[in-house]
């Protein structure tokens, strides 16, 4: 153990554990670019976004289908058929008329803002707790959004929801990325301090 260098003195566990936030800095600069290309062609990035929505429920839709047929017997076989039939259907009419999905989910997305802002600035001016300031900033900036989206709505569905998601994709690629960094630095420090 003394005989190892600081350079090569390093575990198999060490180096495995420092290859895999390799991997995850990796995986999170790959996320971050994914985010910014999004954001950069954000109809393209809700019409993805939209089609991968429709390939999932169509694939999850099937994949409980096969499940409830193996369950034939159970006590919960139709109720998993009719989800399955729902989930199957959401996702034909998702693949088939992405704009217009699109359109009813920003319209969701946009109501979601509203009412979450509604209750937050109520929320504050009656409850006037420690973190008052905060939550009536948030309320304020929920029913903004919410404004702002049906201000412009159908047309803010071409960008809105590609937004969103590209902005998702960034801000997780960029907290990969310092979990990564991070995460190998302090095996770095540990595996130094062992050795020494």
């Amino acid at each position: 153990m003394t005989g190892r260098s600081r350079t090569s003195g390093r575990s198999p566990a060490a180096a495995k554990l420092g290859r895999s936030f390799g991997l995850l800095a990796i995986l999170g600069i790959i996320l971050v670019l994914a985010g910014i290309v999004g954001l950069i062609y954000v109809a393209a990035a809700t019409l993805t976004t939209m089609l991968l929505f429709g390939w999932l429920l169509l694939i999850g839709g099937l994949v409980g289908l096969v499940h409830a047929v193996q369950s034939r017997g159970s006590s919960f076989f139709w109720l998993a058929v009719i989800v399955a039939a729902l989930n199957i259907a959401a996702g034909v009419v998702v693949l088939r008329l992405p704009d217009a999905t699109a359109a009813a989910l920003t319209m969701f997305a946009a109501l979601l803002f509203l009412t979450g802002g509604l209750f937050r600035l109520a929320g504050a001016v009656v409850v006037r707790g420690p973190q008052f300031g905060w939550t009536l900033l948030q309320g304020v900036i929920g029913i903004l959004l919410g404004v702002l989206v049906l201000a412009n709505w159908p047309e803010s569905s071409l960008y809105v929801i590609g937004a969103f998601f590209s902005l998702e994709l960034l801000f997780d690629g960029l907290g990969l990325l310092a979990m990564g960094i991070g995460g190998r630095g302090v095996v770095g420090m540990v595996e130094d301090s062992r050795v020494a």
